[in-house]
């Protein structure tokens, strides 16, 4: 028979020369072997050849449910969704396909954003077969997808009970992510740990949910394993060098900061993470040299900024914060808070006039920050100015109205 010999062809790496055979043979095939060819259309992907093959069948037998459901699907490929809800309609409720139906019309209706259809398509399905696993799965999967996780949770774990793997959907993953997302951290750890993880996002998803639940061992074994399966995996270093920290290993998270940071330099946060654990593990030059760095990346990089300035609050040195917060602004950056933090550098250099200019910059930015009016009072005050400073307590006392030592102290500077 010349199907089976173009089937041979195929088979033997002829592809071309079978598929050719099957195009001809289709021009004036009974209707067993257009149902044959189309079949074979199909399982070798070629939609176009199947289409005007599968629409010839149907207009002979318009009342087949199979080739009804094959050529809708075939539409739905094709993105053809109008036409296959059209085609899916024909089919009565009485028929044994009309399940079959109701799944193929959600799953056309949940790829549109139509999910409240899709799901009354879905629940009219689970009336007409309660016990039927697969409409609970389709049930999960359009709960998952919408982010209703219990609801999720309740139908995956009925598909448990028949299946560990469905549509090559792992149900154990599916119910660990949904643990996770509702925020039972334990049990989603549970159920990851019968999870086959072949793949690094999922390793990188099961280390952050024991990072979370803090169980840091799991952590550190799966992203330790994702590293060396893929070290450019570089949004996994500063978690996992956390991790090593709150372990109290920093000299590991140290480590793997620098891993991180050899994959890709210009990684603002992990140099920033490098940083920090540097000055753990007594290496501050290299802390501040890292810093530094994250911010000449970004000056717009505010956590950057601000460790540098705390540490050089720390080492007392007032004048690298004075540098720091100077070149910032000059580059644009106009963060009040910067502006706050370089009048009390300057207020710390005895460099006053400075300060008064910093802290008046400031002011629009924290004017409304009772911590904020309460610094620059006082600095007002032993600079003197005892009318700006009146003014500033006042508006401080608008906010904090039970500050009796400061509104005790007010009356004695308005006396």
């Amino acid at each position: 028979m010349d199907i089976y010999k173009a089937i041979h062809l195929i088979e033997e790496g002829e592809t071309d020369q079978g598929i050719k055979m099957l195009q001809d043979l289709a021009k004036d095939a009974n209707e067993d072997d257009l149902f044959t060819i189309a079949d074979l259309f199909l399982d070798l992907g070629l939609t176009d050849d199947a289409k005007p093959i599968l629409e010839k069948l149907l207009t002979i037998y318009p009342t087949d449910t199979e080739l009804i459901i094959t050529l809708a699907e075939l539409y739905t490929d094709l993105e053809e969704d109008q036409k296959a809800l059209d085609l899916l309609e024909t089919i009565d409720s009485q028929s044994t396909d009309y399940v079959l139906a109701l799944l193929q019309k959600a799953d056309l209706y949940q790829s549109q954003g139509l999910f409240e259809v899709a799901e009354q398509k879905l629940m009219e399905a689970k009336q007409l077969a309660p016990n039927e696993y697969m409409i609970d799965f389709a049930l999960a999967e359009l709960a998952f997808s919408n982010g209703h996780y219990q609801a999720a949770l309740t139908h995956y774990e009925k598909v448990y009970k028949q299946e560990r793997v469905l549509n090559q959907v792992d149900i154990s993953q599916r119910l660990a992510e949904s643990y996770a997302a509702l925020g039972e951290f334990e049990q989603s750890i549970e159920w990851y740990q019968s999870v086959e993880i072949d793949d690094d996002d999922t390793l990188f998803r099961y280390g952050f949910i024991a990072f979370q639940a803090n169980r840091l061992d799991i952590a550190v074994h799966n992203w330790e394993k994702l590293i060396n399966n893929d070290p450019s995996y570089t949004s996994v270093y500063p978690y996992l060098a956390e991790a090593y920290d709150e372990q109290g290993m920093p000299d590991e998270g140290y480590r793997v900061a620098k891993l991180g940071i050899e994959q890709d330099s210009l990684n603002k946060e992990l140099l920033l993470t490098a940083a920090g654990l540097a000055r753990k593990v007594n290496q501050s030059d290299e802390s501040y040299r890292l810093a530094r760095e994250s911010i000449a990346i970004d000056p717009g990089y505010k956590e950057g900024v601000l460790y540098l300035v705390e540490n050089y609050k720390a080492d007392g040195d007032f004048e690298a914060i004075i540098d720091l917060l100077s070149h910032i602004i000059d580059q644009g950056e106009e963060d009040g808070y910067y502006k706050w933090e370089l009048a009390k550098a300057y207020e710390e250099e005895e460099s006053f006039n400075e300060a008064y200019k910093a802290f008046q910059q400031a002011y629009d930015d924290f004017k409304d920050d009772a911590d904020f009016l309460k610094s620059y009072g006082y600095f007002l005050v032993e600079e003197g100015k005892i009318g700006e400073a009146i003014s500033v307590f006042k508006r401080y006392l608008s906010f904090e109205p039970s500050d009796s030592d400061l509104e005790q102290y007010l009356m004695r500077l308005e006396s």
